[in-house]
């Protein structure tokens, strides 16, 4: 099977400044391994919460809506009512959404913030950015690198959660 090598190691990104070529890296890592394990995915296990865990479709809400807030976070922008209202219903069952659809938003999310990577003026990494109702200081920098990490967490997470629901199943 020729498989391409991790994205990491496929070269810069264009018009991501190198600083964070990281970020750019694993979020498109992560878009492509959300792509790989959901494919064929059975839509009858999408809101399936065995023994207590989260469900295949909360981590795909909640991939999309998390990422969607910490690039609100980065560019200086508190949430918008629409933003909070999406976190509100991120852990409900959604059974008029599919896998696709889920995926698709994924995908969408994962391009509107490489767009705002290549935004990102460098000289503003550094810049104090207040996170949530309580303003908990962070950087443009270290928002952007938890939007990483965070993504790339939560992948590995839905990709346990995939095999389990999957070995359930007769």
């Amino acid at each position: 099977m020729n498989q391409l090598p991790e994205v990491w190691l496929r070269g810069p990104l264009p018009q991501i400044t190198p600083t964070l070529q990281p970020v750019g890296h694993a979020l498109l890592q992560s878009a492509e391994e959300v792509l790989r394990y959901t494919h064929n995915f059975p839509p009858s296990l999408l809101w399936l919460k065995p023994g207590g865990m989260a469900s295949v479709g909360f981590h795909l809400l909640h991939l999309t809506g998390v990422l969607d807030r910490l690039f609100s976070y980065a560019g200086g922008r508190q949430l918008s009512p629409a933003q909070l209202e999406y976190l509100q219903k991120e852990s409900l069952p959604h059974p008029d959404l599919t896998v696709t659809s889920l995926v698709a938003a994924f995908e969408k999310q994962i391009e509107s913030s490489l767009s705002s990577l290549a935004q990102t003026d460098p000289a503003s990494l550094n810049d104090h950015r207040a996170v949530g109702r309580k303003a908990l200081p962070s950087t443009t920098l270290g928002l952007l690198f938890h939007a990483a990490e965070h993504t790339q967490r939560h992948v590995g997470q839905l990709l346990v959660t995939i095999a389990f629901v999957k070995a359930l199943q007769p």
